[in-house]
């Protein structure tokens, strides 16, 4: 095989790691229920738009008799949304449930996300193709996309193609808003009266797809550990050198489990929790205060270094900018025609002036122009401000180097204060998965198999007890109408799966803020480097600090 690196080729030959109950034949995996489900609220809103579907039972597989695992079955799979690592396993392992079930079972998949399966623009995947991805990183083998199956149009087409090809099930491979989809798609069928079937798996690298039945997404474990590792390095390089701040934004848009995850594995001397700052209604000021505070008490003991982490969606819970946010986004739909006329920033900011209230004005005004700008610069197809673009980073170092002239005016500093930023996000959704994740993924595939062959849809593909080793994990699903609420979306009420945020009472915040005090002013740093494929357990196999918080583990 030519062009591939030595690590690709040892990786083709890993073999993953399956639950127990998954490691018999199919026919002797039995599906055993529990009690009806419900949601934590809206239940009757989502009862009545979720007739079909809502109210059935959590699944789990133990060893049994499952005479229909053998049938002979087509079926199709999305990859939805963002990349995140162990996707390609996700499909092997649904791939090799199929084969196991039945040699004659075939397996689609649709290119560049729901769009193919709206416009029926699939491969058949063979052992040939799938060989070749296994336990690599990336969703290259079919690609991905971000198309929502929302309107009569798209559902006409999805059902046109599910019975070209006379699916028996699709499953779509995503996070909170494609496994909505996948609710809304299991409905359209089941209320039309379709025989495919549609089974979800969760996935995003951001960890804000969980429950009790969904301990993690699959791709936190491989991103946090690869983010842990530069930020590691930075580290060890501040600390060699001793006079550089790094600030390094993380990914995760609504959440921060990604930080505190992050800053769990490396001790930084700050990390904001987005949550938090919600939670306590800190101003953009607050927080400059207070790592200026931490950066002028380290000078103090000869230390003008360090690294603070900041998650990618902060600006969206500081309350200020939250309220511009809100203000920019009416103002710019409003009027569209006139923003998109104006040439430049100095004559956007002028129009801002007659279009805001005062205090967003002031807010406005108080971020540096170059950081101000991109408030204004891009926008996503509903107008609105894409916050991920915002070098939140770089507005924090500058705003406190800006405080701590300050504070160096007044007598208050006498350090010295040289800052680089860093966003670590797309360096870590395509990496080659670690073994938690391969193993992970290759079990939800795999059990995504056998909800479809023990005739289930409407389903998330669930594997608990992930904190144990991987032959004590729980294999089974849990119904998607479970996990959602109601939620207003451009002006509506919508059924969306609710995103999980970082438990402020949880026990990896608990021990997050218990060690910040000690890891701000002393230099604690922990070194995880690059993820480990090959050696003991305790270092190849070990699933994130949260999870093993989480669990008690």
């Amino acid at each position: 095989m030519a062009d591939i690196s030595a690590l690709q080729r040892a990786r083709y030959a890993y073999k993953p790691k399956l639950p127990a109950a998954l490691r018999d034949e199919p026919a002797n995996i039995a599906v055993e229920f529990g009690g009806a489900t419900k949601a934590e609220r809206d239940e009757a809103e989502l009862q009545k738009l979720f007739a079909k579907t809502y109210g059935k039972p959590a699944a789990v597989f133990k060893k049994g008799s499952n005479p229909g695992a053998g049938t002979k079955l087509a079926v199709g799979v999305v990859l939805s949304g963002g990349q995140a690592p162990g996707g390609h396993n996700v499909v092997a392992g649904l791939f090799d449930g199929l084969k196991k079930g039945n040699k004659d079972s075939r397996l689609f998949g649709f290119l560049n996300g729901p769009a193919g399966l709206v416009n029926a623009d699939y491969t058949e995947l063979t052992g040939g193709v799938i060989d070749a991805y296994r336990n690599t990183g990336g969703f290259d083998i079919i690609g991905s996309g971000r198309t929502k199956i929302e309107t009569k149009e798209q559902i006409a087409a999805s059902v046109a193609t599910a019975e070209k090809l006379g699916l028996d099930a699709v499953v779509i491979v995503g996070g909170d808003d494609s496994n909505t989809n996948a609710a809304l798609l299991a409905e359209h069928f089941a209320g039309a009266g379709i025989q495919t079937r549609v089974v979800g798996v969760p996935k995003t690298i951001d960890g804000d797809l969980k429950s009790e039945q969904i301990e993690i997404s699959f791709g936190f474990d491989t991103a946090t550990k690869t983010y842990a590792e530069l930020i590691g390095n930075l580290e060890r390089d501040t600390n060699s050198s001793k006079k550089y701040w790094h600030f390094v934004k993380l990914m995760g848009r609504s959440a921060s489990h990604i930080a505190l995850e992050c800053a769990l594995q490396t001790h930084p001397h700050v990390c904001l929790i987005s949550e938090e700052v919600e939670a306590k209604q800190m101003t953009l000021a607050h927080i400059v205060s207070d790592i200026a505070t931490v950066v002028a008490r380290r000078a103090e003991r000869g230390e003008n270094f360090g690294v603070a982490l900041i998650p990618e969606g902060l600006v969206e819970f500081v309350p200020e900018i939250k309220h511009l946010i809100a203000e920019l986004n009416d103002a710019m739909a409003k009027h569209a025609a006139a923003f998109d006329a104006l040439s430049g920033f100095a004559a956007k900011d002028a129009w801002l002036e007659k279009n805001l209230s005062a205090p967003s004005l002031a807010t406005f005004k108080s971020i540096p122009a170059a950081i101000a700008a991109q408030f204004l610069a891009d926008r996503d197809p509903h107008g609105n401000v894409q916050v991920s673009r915002i070098d939140t980073e770089k507005l924090l170092a500058l705003a406190v180097e800006q405080k701590l002239g300050e504070m160096k005016r007044a007598g208050a500093y006498k350090g010295s204060f040289s800052a680089y930023t860093h966003f670590f996000g797309y360096e870590g959704r395509c990496a080659f998965p670690s073994n938690f994740d391969a193993d992970y993924c290759y079990s939800l595939g795999f059990t995504a198999f056998m909800l479809v062959a023990s005739g289930l849809t409407g389903y998330l593909s669930s594997v608990r007890n992930l904190a144990a080793p991987a032959d004590q994990w729980t294999a089974g699903g849990i119904p998607l109408t479970a996990l959602m609420n109601m939620e207003k979306r451009h002006g509506e009420q919508k059924p969306v799966i609710k995103k999980a945020l970082v438990a402020l009472d949880g026990k990896p915040f608990k021990a997050f803020a218990a060690a910040r005090g000690d890891w701000a002013l002393t230099t604690s740093y922990v070194f995880p480097g690059p993820v480990q494929y090959f050696g003991p357990s305790e270092v190849c196999d070990q699933p994130t600090l949260t999870l093993k918080l989480e669990r008690g583990a």
